[in-house]
């Protein structure tokens, strides 16, 4: 049961309609999570800025942006997020069985070494305090440059606000991103909506 319930979309500023509107085109829903926090205006508009330029701009493929926070947020815990980036990650074309296999990354001949890499920071990274080494960021900078390492890096950060608002506001999770995330990661994974049912 959440903490709080997310407002009605037509108690939204207008401007922030528009760009939930979008959310709802793109992923098929508006996220519980935004329309909760859309109480402090300013805070999501904030918030959707810097997930916009975090996630769906650079040179960073979208797909494998999805599948670092997918892995920063089963690092993190939060069931939550790791449903939304298993439905991200499909709506950004990685397969359900990539999306299934993303905990085995280090060993499945789904990932390129790229992606390994991506990923291991990821992993790392998301751990409270960050586990990332030398090592790790020597083996990235084989296969990105300083920019899509920012960019990365950035993708861990902003799951890290999200994993932490979203696990602590026990935010409903939607059905859609519910499913998707049982079907992918549920047998995988062990994944369960736990605190975010509805």
């Amino acid at each position: 049961m959440p903490h709080m319930d997310p407002l009605p979309f037509d108690s939204v500023p207008e401007d922030i309609q528009e760009r939930f509107s979008h959310y709802k085109e793109t992923r098929g829903f508006t996220p519980n999570s935004i329309q909760t926090m859309v109480r402090r205006p300013n805070i999501v508009r904030a918030f959707m800025q810097l997930n916009k330029a975090v996630l769906y701009e650079g040179t960073v493929p979208e797909e494998l942006k999805m599948l670092v926070c997918l892995i920063a947020s089963q690092v993190a815990g939060c069931r939550y997020c790791q449903a939304h980036m298993a439905n991200l990650s499909k709506i950004y074309k990685a397969s359900e069985e990539k999306i299934g296999k993303v905990w085995e990354f280090k060993t499945s001949d789904l990932f390129s070494d790229a992606e390994r890499a991506a990923l291991s920071v990821a992993y790392s990274g998301a751990m409270a305090p960050s586990q990332a080494t030398r090592e790790q960021f020597d083996e990235l900078y084989k296969h990105f440059d300083e920019g899509q390492v920012v960019e990365i890096v950035a993708s861990i950060s902003l799951f890290g606000f999200l994993n932490r608002w979203n696990d602590t506001m026990a935010t409903e999770l939607e059905e859609l991103p519910a499913q998707v995330a049982s079907d992918t990661i549920g047998g995988s994974f062990g994944w369960e909506a736990g605190k975010h049912e509805t």
